[in-house]
């Protein structure tokens, strides 16, 4: 079978690090790749960086549709564009946030998220929420890190994830963490063995999680809301018009 990582944003390296998580648990018949736009932002910390990763990231997805790629992993702690790519693609399309939440709904009864800069907390709250983990989630906390900074000062970075795990498994008394970003993820086994607590990578997630649903012959649902989407035209040029004189 063939997978492959979508990093929405353009930094190469961060592609090649969530790539290495992969290939650490991946199953040795599976083929991983990996690739990243490289018009989008640098890195996606946001609501607007994700709406400008969007678009590459379909046609990174469509690419891959025509070179036979069985299933693919959206790297991005956001899940950007997670319902649109699941209409572009045939097999299965897997949100790192969506298969570490159901990772950690699996293995314990209560667990938070760490993440990076205060803003991704509120995105974050509202992603765990829509896929049913609220009551499991018990907070959403941020090292105020930027994520290029976790590979510009990785000893930082680790110092603030174990302080802030050891907060969690404290304060809100977490039986897990998830790391809220996919820049994380080479830290997931130091800082699992710092605290003692279950720490969860979204990227190894939900590549395993894409495995299973390939071995088992699973696909996205063609049946109303993932059918893909319908083939139109340019709008004619009056309705341009008209659109253009009702907003001037």
């Amino acid at each position: 079978m063939h997978i492959r990582l979508i990093n929405p944003n353009s930094t190469a390296s961060m592609t090649n690090q969530a790539l290495e998580s992969a290939l650490r648990v991946a199953n040795a018949a599976t083929h991983v790749s990996a690739v990243n736009p490289t018009r989008t932002p640098v890195s996606i910390e946001g609501s607007a960086d994700e709406a400008l990763a969007v678009p590459d990231m379909l046609s990174e997805i469509r690419k891959g549709e025509g070179e036979g790629v069985d299933a693919y992993v959206i790297a991005c702690f956001d899940d950007p564009g997670l319902h649109a790519a699941r209409e572009v693609a045939k097999g299965p399309v897997i949100g790192i946030c969506q298969a570490a939440v159901q990772v950690a709904m699996t293995i314990s009864r209560r667990f938070s998220v760490v993440t990076t800069l205060p803003r991704s907390v509120p995105i974050i709250e509202d992603i765990v929420q829509a896929y049913g983990a609220g009551h499991h989630c018990r907070a959403v906390h941020a090292i105020d890190l930027p994520v290029l900074g976790l590979e510009e000062d990785p000893e930082t970075a680790e110092r603030l994830l174990i302080e802030t795990i050891e907060r969690a498994k404290l304060y809100d008394r977490a039986e897990a963490i998830i790391l809220g970003c996919a820049g994380m993820s080479s830290l997931c086994d130091r800082l699992a063995k710092a605290t003692g607590v279950p720490v969860i990578d979204g990227v190894t997630a939900a590549l395993k999680i894409a495995e299973a649903l390939v071995g088992a012959g699973y696909v996205t649902s063609k049946v109303n809301a993932y059918d893909f989407p319908r083939q139109k035209g340019p709008a004619p040029a009056d309705v341009d018009l008209q659109l253009r004189a009702a907003n001037s």
